[in-house]
Order: C-alpha cells, then sequence, then structure tokens
C-alpha cells in the first residue's frame, strides 16, 4: 500500500515531466535566434571598439555600464507597465525588434561616439523587452516546473551563444578583418525573431480596471524581496561585464581570431548546465544554488587574477560558466516565489532594475582599477562583493512550493 507521501512525490515527478507550454518554447527559441545574432559580435566588440576605433578599457566600461544601466530603468517602467496594460507581448516584440536594427548599425560606426550610441540602442530594446518575457514565462507556467521553464529559457538562450561564435569563426576565416560586413549580417536572425514572435507568441489579454498614476515603488513586497534584491545589488556592484573577461583573455594570449571559439565553449557550458539546474531548482529551492553559484563566481575571479597562461583560460571560462548555470534560473524563480501573482511584471521590473542600476558603477570601477591597478585589484574586488552577497542572501527565506498556485497558468494562452 502507497504511503501518502508516496502519492504526492508521484504526483510531482508527473507534474514535473509534463511538456513545457507553447509560450515557454517560443521565447526560448527567441532568444536562441537572438543571441545568435547578438553573440556574434559580442565577443569581437572590445577589440573592435580598442583597435578599429581607437577606444581603450575605460570607455569600455563606460560604454558597457552606461548602457547597462539604461536597459535597466526601462525593465523596471516596462515590467511595471505590463501588469497595468494587462498584456506584455507588445513589449517583447518591440524590444527585440529595436534589438535587431540597432546591432548591424554598429557596422557603420567610425568613432567610439558613434558604437556608445549603438550600444545604447541595443540596450534598450533589451529594457523593454526583459521583465515582460520573464513575467509571461511566470504566468504561463505552473509553480512546480517554473525552474525548468526558466532553465528551459536560459539554456536556449545560451545555445544561441555559443552557435553565434561559431558562425562568427567560420566567417573570419573566410573573409579575414571583415568585422564590419559581420556586423551588418547580424540583421537577419534579428528579423527571424521578430517574426517568430509576432505570428507564433500568444496570450490572454487581462482586463485591467482602471488605475491611477503609475508607481514604481516597492510597497507591494515584504522584507525578504528587499533584502534579495541588496543583495544582488552588491553581487551587481561586483559582477562586471564579461567584456573585461575577453580582455583580459587577449592579454594571456588567446588570438582575437579564437576568442569567439572561446565564446562558444563558455555558452555550451552554460546551455548544459541551465538545463540540469532548472531541474534542480524546482527540487532543492532556487537559494542552495544562488549561493554556491555566487562562491564559484568569487573563486574564479581570483583564478582570472592569478593565471598566467593562455590554456588556464580556457580552464577558467568553463568553470565560469557553471556560476551562471546555477544562478540564471534560480535568481527568477525566486523573484516568482517571492512574490503575489498580479505584481509579476513590477517584480521582475525591480529584480532587473537592481541589477542593471549597479552595473554602471560596476563596469566604471572595474575599468578604472583595471587601468591603474591592475588584475588582481580588479578581480579580486569583484570576489570580496560576491562573498558579501552571499552572506546577505542567507537572511531570505522562502516558502514552501506550492505545486498547485492559485494563479494556475494561462495554458489557453500558452
Amino acid at each position: 500500500m502507497r504511503t501518502e507521501n508516496s502519492v504526492i512525490e508521484e504526483a510531482s515527478d508527473n507534474h514535473n515531466n509534463r511538456p513545457l507550454p507553447r509560450n515557454v518554447k517560443l521565447l526560448g527559441a527567441a532568444s536562441l535566434f537572438n543571441d545568435v545574432a547578438s553573440e556574434m559580435i559580442y565577443p569581437l566588440m572590445p577589440q573592435f571598439l580598442m583597435t578599429v576605433l581607437g577606444g581603450n578599457r575605460f570607455h569600455l566600461g563606460i560604454i558597457e555600464g552606461v548602457a547597462e544601466s539604461v536597459s535597466s530603468l526601462l525593465k523596471l517602467w516596462a515590467g511595471a507597465w505590463s501588469d497595468r496594460a494587462g498584456q506584455r507581448k507588445g513589449f517583447v516584440v518591440f524590444g527585440y525588434a529595436m534589438a535587431a536594427v540597432a546591432r548591424p548599425l554598429l557596422g557603420l560606426v567610425t568613432v567610439p561616439w558613434q558604437f556608445f550610441a549603438g550600444r545604447i540602442a541595443d540596450r534598450i530594446g533589451k529594457g523593454l523587452r526583459t521583465a515582460p518575457r520573464d513575467a509571461l514565462i511566470a504566468d504561463s507556467t505552473d509553480e512546480a516546473v517554473r525552474g525548468r521553464a526558466f532553465g528551459f529559457h536560459r539554456a536556449m538562450d545560451h545555445l544561441g551563444a555559443a552557435v553565434g561564435p561559431i558562425l562568427a569563426t567560420l566567417f573570419l576565416l573566410t573573409w579575414p578583418g571583415q568585422l564590419r560586413t559581420l556586423f551588418l549580417l547580424t540583421l537577419i536572425p534579428g528579423l527571424a525573431v521578430v517574426a517568430l514572435l509576432v505570428f507564433g507568441l500568444r496570450e490572454k489579454f487581462v482586463e485591467q480596471p482602471p488605475k491611477e498614476r503609475l508607481h514604481l515603488t516597492l510597497k507591494p513586497f515584504d522584507r525578504n524581496f528587499r533584502v534579495y534584491l541588496l543583495s544582488l545589488v552588491i553581487f551587481t556592484l561586483g559582477n562586471s561585464s564579461d567584456a573585461f573577461l575577453l580582455v583580459r583573455a587577449g592579454e594571456l594570449g588567446v588570438p582575437t581570431a579564437l576568442l569567439p571559439l572561446l565564446w562558444c565553449a563558455f555558452h555550451l557550458v552554460k546551455s548544459s548546465g541551465s538545463l540540469l539546474a532548472g531541474r534542480a531548482v524546482d527540487k532543492v529551492g532556487p537559494r542552495p544554488l544562488i549561493l554556491v553559484g555566487w562562491l564559484i563566481y568569487a573563486v574564479i575571479y581570483i583564478a582570472f587574477a592569478l593565471i598566467e597562461t593562455a590554456w588556464l583560460v580556457w580552464v577558467a571560462f568553463l568553470v565560469y560558466g557553471v556560476f551562471y548555470a546555477l544562478t540564471e534560473p534560480a535568481e527568477k524563480t525566486l523573484v516568482a516565489t517571492l512574490v503575489g501573482a498580479e505584481r509579476k511584471g513590477l517584480a521582475f521590473g525591480w529584480f532587473n532594475f537592481a541589477i542593471g542600476i549597479a552595473a554602471l558603477p560596476s563596469s566604471l570601477i572595474f575599468g578604472w582599477l583595471y587601468e591603474q591597478h591592475g588584475p588582481l585589484v580588479a578581480f579580486g574586488w569583484g570576489a570580496g562583493l560576491s562573498a558579501l552577497a552571499a552572506m546577505l542572501l542567507l537572511f531570505v527565506t522562502t516558502k514552501p512550493t506550492n505545486s498547485h498556485e492559485s494563479n494556475s497558468p494561462n495554458n489557453s494562452a500558452a
């Protein structure tokens, strides 16, 4: 005779093994094609800025920091407004469309300030789409498989980020030095993303009652969510743009032609790891995976400062991918776990805002430390803040997962 616990466990296993909703799969495919376009050029951006346009590391820090901070401000607004509007598809489609146009225009720039403007436009598109997209995934998915849904989405995103550098390497081996042409070619997968979402993505419009002015406030959320945001801010202050890791790889002897392959291997680890970590989140909860991931980050950042040979860069990048795999699905799942059903857009807006608003000082501080004091001080700064953030996260408590969430997913819309 089966016990009550065995019946519950069997039901949970059946629930976890059912297919993911249509919206989750479509958004995963969109992220795959978008990252094919984005990562065809991202590993080459630092070299393009510094060797073709005459910029330096400090310019790189300003560009990446300001771009991500602008994006974060829009994520907060777009997430809250998608709650108010009762629909999220328009934000998602327009955000991907804007990035699809902005990326290829980088191939036409001639000076650093034009590169800066193009990067800002690309990040504006990201800011408009990210929080509504994450909320739409949460809306469309039952709580018991939400970790798997976010893990799948991140896996598809990173798979595209692995394919993009391979295509870039093949292109540059065939047409050496044609960076500008490569940038222009990103228009093709970008348009494919827009077409996929326009004709495939579905959602159920939720009629919203008339409301007063939009308030971007933390008042609807409790202490746990606010402490979680604070820990994210502290961590992000030490988490500079990964462009600096590509700069470090070049300093240690990784040839420019191999940087896309290094970036590809890095994202393959992130992709496969996200699928596994997403399932682990549903079983053990999100917080343990975040803690382990942040501690791995601290160790790897110290390693990037101390290693002296090119082959060790490859090892460090692969382990660094494990950090991303553990934390990305877990961080987003923790957001949905801590907040109410009607505030998911605003919550994901604050989540992305907290990360993004710290990106400007993070990249500026890291770029200045790197330029003035060398890699050990810069990477040590990041490792120390990661450890501090992990300690603060210990004070965040979560409620047990309920596999039959009151706001069951809009499967009719998925």
